[in-house]
């Protein structure tokens, strides 16, 4: 047993894959989702046909008192040992900065960054030596385009995963010495709905021959790279953040 993760957005894309390898690999999983029940809880009934212990759990990561009862709901499953912080939207529309709304950046902020400093806090003080916790792995889903800019599509989502980077490395080197290892990932281009919600249909087949391995990535290897990070084989690793983006 590896003890409870929580994942938040984890109803859907990487967030699914990563709770349904996590239940393969032995860990109980808290699923949070904020709009699709049922796609959480198939996502809970495939953990619990797995042997593993699982919850649904609907929050919004950018409310405060809502994070708070997350991890207060998800605490029946055990101390929360694992978070993997994947929610995150690219917004209302693409488009170049200087055509996007105060209203729909603000909102990006809220849920990317925000949403990453009140759950990681959240798994801290639970996690951490220094409140009574035995210790814990904390992986942050970030993006390459943190690194690529993003330029005539989503900048202030670029700029807003680069937030989630420095946050990674900060807090990983605030918390090494009280049993907390915090990393990240960085995909490239998924086949997720990301991209399909955001209006951008054409999107991974218009990149695909920009990306050197000449695809998008699934989201399966993507948790693949999340799952290593959580688990004692990356035992010192802390404060890295891994590029998953096929070469681009």
């Amino acid at each position: 047993m590896n003890g409870v993760l929580i994942v938040t957005g984890g109803s859907r894309g990487i967030g699914a894959a990563v709770c349904t390898l996590a239940a393969h690999h032995g860990y109980d999983v808290v699923v949070n989702y904020r709009n699709d029940a049922d796609a959480a809880s198939a996502v809970v009934d495939y953990a619990k046909s797995c042997g593993r212990r699982a919850l649904a759990v609907r929050a919004d990561v950018s409310d405060e008192d809502e994070v708070r009862g997350m991890f207060e709901t998800a605490s029946a499953l055990g101390p929360i040992t694992n978070l993997v912080n994947n929610a995150g939207i690219t917004g209302f529309s693409p488009g170049r900065l200087d055509e996007q709304t105060v209203t729909g950046v603000r909102r990006v902020f809220d849920v990317n960054v925000t949403g990453v400093f009140l759950c990681a806090r959240e798994a801290v003080k639970r996690m951490s030596t220094r409140y009574g916790g035995g210790g814990g792995s904390i992986v942050n889903v970030s993006s390459t385009a943190a690194r690529l800019g993003s330029a005539g599509e989503w900048v202030h989502y670029a700029a807003s995963k680069a937030a989630v980077e420095t946050m990674t490395l900060g807090l990983a080197q605030e918390v090494a010495a009280e049993r907390i290892r915090v990393n990240a990932v960085a995909p490239g281009m998924v086949e997720t709905q990301l991209h399909a919600e955001a209006g951008l249909h054409d999107r991974l087949e218009r990149l695909a021959p920009s990306i050197p391995l000449g695809r998008p990535a699934q989201p399966e290897e993507i948790a693949e790279a999340v799952l290593w990070l959580l688990s004692p084989a990356a035992s010192y690793a802390t404060g890295a953040v891994l590029p998953i983006g096929g070469g681009r």
